[in-house]
């Protein structure tokens, strides 16, 4: 379907009107001069607003996919310009944000209730398109604007959809066609996938209806530039073109659909159960079962308007399926035109001698007369219910009709209320229809309602494709039904608001989703029944599903909360059921003839859109502004909303700071991390959570040294080391100089070796390929068992075969003092893979506890409980630690950037009693030495 969505603003925001053309067309007309072809083109290039920039990023988490478009233009002409920025988004999708930036103003968009006249809301005009291979539809969105003389215009379009599964793949598909090519160009797509990713490939890019597109050189495998990177449940994929490479793709800029096909790992038969927040999604897709035996009546228009290319590719199409059919189905044809000609009168069973007289008669079908649909479906509908009727059939089976036309009713009953009337009362529930409309003459409406109303789908082909190949791929996906009369049951006492739970079939390769309300958020088991028939037999599948601990949601989104009824951040799953249940709404309405019912679907279906921002017809967007333009908003807009979620562990920010820019305190932490780190000049702080007892202590050391602060090399095959740069003492202070860490490195040698080095402003990963990311970016990458995310201008986060995790907080100054430097601070998120002979200055003490032995509080009492004092240091007292007795003394001390105050005893003297040797035993040669003089281990290899 093709959404057409023109943005008018006034006049400075509005497509160049009619008098304007004629106008321009005038002075053209009184010069009286022929211009040269040459200084056309030229001029046009001249004054063609320039695209500086074109970027999607994609979020997909559990098939949920949030999108954001981003699209930045410069007008290089000496006078004001007309822009349009348009976008291809698929027809099953969402809107959920527009906003526009004009020079200094912004313009932001605000979903509201649809309005019958208004002069600054979106229109939307509905027609119908398709992609090329017929099986999505697609909706465009355009916004026109003026853009002042040498000043610049961005747009940033937001869009959520649920991907469907389909051949045993979701599809992920992105419109890349900025119209020109762009300076700029990237897609960013991550996946997110709970239960495991088991497969995942990114196809050629695919654009072939496109005049003057093309394709790249190599059309075996993903367009060029394209990078991969995953690791069992994430995947990141980024295509990034230069211009030279996406010249040689498509002059125009019209490059075509990035496409990435994946599915994810199922083990449990009833199904993966996801909760968050109070909110659950049940995903359905059982496999090895035995098909089904189909009962099938292929419904084919021989009208005159088939005449030529599209009755010989549907006739090839039929072929092929009749081929497929396997020997327990049943199958009969019908063509129709102005009269009803059916091969046989019933159904015939599946033999080399049927189908071969049916291809024969499917041969023989010319096209002549009109087009009479209500009397081929009453037919085709009789000999399904006569066949069940009339044979004991001992096996389930399935009732089908494929109904292809390329037009609208002619003959017979022509009224499509009771065309529709009469489907459904013939068929009863019993009988599936599935229909293809070919070309743009087609009433796709009435088929659309055809297959809602009668438990089927619907696909539509575009006029210049080839029918043949879209017929056989529609066939595919319902060739081989597993299960019919499928109910899911839930707990009325523990779930609420759930979405459509009876389904007539499902299909080998595709999914079944439910999502719902918990009204117990504490609930540790769901219980579910499914009950269905399959080939043999009645099937009941009932088991109690544990859900677990529900953790605290996100705004995947970035924005702000929509005004729902739930607590808390919303989270994908909640927008999910918001989604599923948008569109089960917008279905009931399309099906229903009854006008109070439809005003009720009407009123809920635009109340849930209002509040989780949805663009759909019962919703308009209104652009506000223009309002002043504020630092920092073009980030936030062109960011936020696909960013997704952070790992558990790989952030110590915070989901609701975006990336933007440089800040002297970028850090706002939300969740915790072990204090158990080293930060500034260089400060360390050991945490023993047995005791409840925090220690610290500082190293002087010089400008150059790289100290080693984790040595696991003999064991699980880690080492950390660290390199402190100089930097002049403040003022008035008592030390002479300070000295920070520029370099964090860590070599990972199981199970193969990667080196990581990690800067302010890079992050340098070296596992067989080397790998360079800017800080100032964020990106997820990871490959054997190592993943590496970075959180724009905040923290980098390296997680080790999953138990084992250090954080390394970037910190950055926009106008920094001569005794401040660009530094880094190393957290140890997760030490359960280090072994317990792990050593370095922070890695002896991860397996060890300490107590107090002389504590004038007691010796069970941390810090915290002593009186507070005024002076710096509080009372001393004795530690002992690895048999060590230590003198400390009472501190405070921050930690996190400086945004959480600890109480410690505090270690003198470069913990000279503390650790294990003295200081000049933990430096090391070079940034990757593995070596160790003390503990365990000796080696020193690279």
């Amino acid at each position: 379907m093709l959404l057409l969505l023109g943005l008018c603003l006034g006049l400075s925001l509005c497509v160049g009107s009619q008098e304007e053309a004629q106008s321009w067309g005038h002075s053209t007309e009184q010069d009286g001069l022929r211009v040269p072809r040459q200084v056309r083109l030229l001029q046009r290039l001249k004054t063609k607003p320039l695209m500086t920039e074109f970027s999607v990023k994609s979020t997909i988490i559990s098939r949920y996919a949030f999108t954001t478009v981003s699209c930045r233009m410069l007008n290089r002409a000496s006078e004001d310009q007309d822009i349009e920025f348009q976008m291809q988004i698929p027809a099953a999708a969402f809107i959920t944000n527009f906003t526009m930036l004009i020079g200094d103003k912004v313009y932001q968009g605000e979903i509201t209730e649809r309005a019958k006249k208004s002069g600054d809301r979106v229109k939307e005009k509905r027609n119908k398109t398709t992609e090329e291979n017929g099986e999505k539809g697609t909706e465009i969105f355009r916004a026109s604007a003026v853009i002042p003389s040498k000043d610049k215009a961005a747009f940033f379009l937001s869009y959520e959809e649920l991907l469907q599964r389909r051949l045993g793949k979701y599809e992920h598909s992105i419109s890349v066609r900025p119209q020109q090519l762009s300076g700029r160009l990237s897609v960013d797509v991550n996946i997110l996938e709970s239960a495991g990713i088991a497969s995942l490939e990114v196809l050629p890019l695919h654009n072939s209806r496109q005049r003057g597109s093309g394709r790249g050189e190599d059309d075996s495998g993903p367009p060029p530039s394209t990078v991969i990177n995953q690791n069992e449940t994430f995947a990141n994929i980024i295509f990034k073109p230069s211009v030279v490479q996406q010249a040689k793709i498509a002059q125009n800029g019209v490059l075509g659909d990035f496409i990435i096909r994946y599915d994810v790992n199922r083990e449990q038969s009833i199904g993966d159960i996801q909760v968050l927040n109070g909110y659950f999604v049940h995903y359905f897709a059982p496999k090895d079962l035995p098909p089904l035996p189909k009962n099938v009546v292929f419904v084919l228009d021989s009208s005159a308007s088939m005449v030529g290319t599209k009755l010989r590719q549907t006739k090839d199409a039929l072929f092929t399926i009749l081929h497929d059919l396997r020997p327990q189905d049943r199958f009969s044809i019908i063509g129709f035109s102005n009269r009803i000609k059916v091969w046989k009168d019933h159904l015939i069973s599946v033999t080399p001698d049927s189908i071969r007289d049916g291809k024969v008669y499917i041969h023989h079908m010319s096209p002549t007369g009109g087009t009479d649909i209500n009397g081929a479906l009453q037919r085709a509908i009789r000999l399904l219910n006569k066949y069940v009727a009339h044979n004991d059939i001992g096996d389930r089976s399935v009732s089908l009709i494929i109904f292809l036309t390329d037009g609208k009713p002619t003959v017979g009953e022509t009224h499509t209320l009771k065309i529709l009337n009469n489907t459904r009362e013939a068929a009863r529930g019993q009988v599936c229809i599935f229909t293809i409309g070919i070309g743009n003459d087609v009433d796709f409406r009435l088929l659309e309602k055809l297959s809602l109303e009668n438990c089927g789908l619907t696909r539509r082909v575009h006029e210049e494709e080839d029918a043949g190949s879209q017929l056989i791929g529609f066939y595919d996906e319902i060739r081989t039904p597993l299960l019919s009369d499928i109910r899911i049951d839930y707990p009325p006492s523990s779930v609420v608001q759930a979405t459509k739970t009876l389904f007539p079939n499902y299909f080998n390769g595709s999914e079944i989703i439910i999502a719902g309300k918990l009204v117990d958020r504490k609930l540790d088991h769901l219980h579910v029944e499914v009950t269905a028939s399959n080939s043999k037999k009645f099937v009941i599948l009932k088991t109690d599903v544990p859900v677990g601990p529900q953790k605290a949601g996100k705004d995947v989104t970035g924005s702000p909360r929509p005004e729902g009824d739930g607590e808390g951040d919303p989270n994908h799953i909640e927008r999910l059921w918001s989604y599923l249940t948008t569109k089960e709404l917008l279905s009931s309405w399309l099906q229903s003839d009854d006008e109070p019912e439809k005003e009720r679907l009407r009123q809920r279906a635009q109340d849930l859109a209002l509040s989780y921002r949805f663009l759909t017809p019962f919703t308009s967007m209104k652009l506000r502004g223009p309002v002043p333009r504020k630092d920092g908003l073009e980030e936030a807009h062109g960011m936020s909303a696909a960013m997704g979620p952070e790992p558990v562990v790989q952030s110590v920010r915070g989901a609701g700071t975006q990336p933007g820019p440089l800040l002297e305190n970028p850090y706002q932490p939300r969740i915790k991390i072990s204090k158990t780190s080293v930060d500034g000049d260089p400060h360390f702080v050991v945490d023993f959570p047995l005791s409840k007892l925090t220690v610290c202590f500082n190293i002087d050391g010089q400008p150059g040294d790289i100290l080693r602060l984790v040595s696991d090399h003999m064991d699980s095959g880690v080492t950390v080391n660290g390199e402190l740069i100089g930097a002049p003492a403040p003022p008035n202070g008592h030390k002479k100089q300070r000295t920070y860490f520029r370099t964090i490195t860590i070599l990972v040698n199981k199970p193969e070796r990667s080196y990581l080095e990690i800067t302010p402003s890079r992050v340098i990963l070296d596992g067989g390929d080397r790998l360079v990311l800017p800080c100032n970016q964020s990106v997820v990458v990871g490959s054997r068992g190592l993943e590496v995310s970075v959180s724009a201008n905040a923290n980098v986060t390296v997680t080790i075969q999953g138990s084992i995790a250090f954080v390394i907080l970037i910190h950055l100054y926009k106008k920094p003092a001569p005794f401040q430097r660009h530094h880094l601070g190393f957290y140890i998120a997760n030490s359960e893979g280090l072994s317990s002979n792990c050593h370095g200055l922070l890695g002896q003490f991860l397996n060890q506890d300490a107590r107090l032995m002389d504590d004038p509080a007691g010796p069970s009492q941390s810090p915290t409980h002593l009186p507070l004092l005024q002076a710096r240091e509080g009372p001393e007292a004795v530690l002992k630690v690895k048999g060590h007795q230590v003198p400390v003394v009472w501190k405070q001390r921050k930690i996190y950037n400086g945004e959480e105050q600890i109480d410690c005893w505090f270690a003198r003297n470069n913990a000279a009693k503390l650790i294990d040797g003295e200081y000049k035993d933990y430096l090391a040669s070079h940034p990757f030495d593995t070596g160790m003089t003390l503990g365990r281990g000796t080696s020193r290899e690279l």
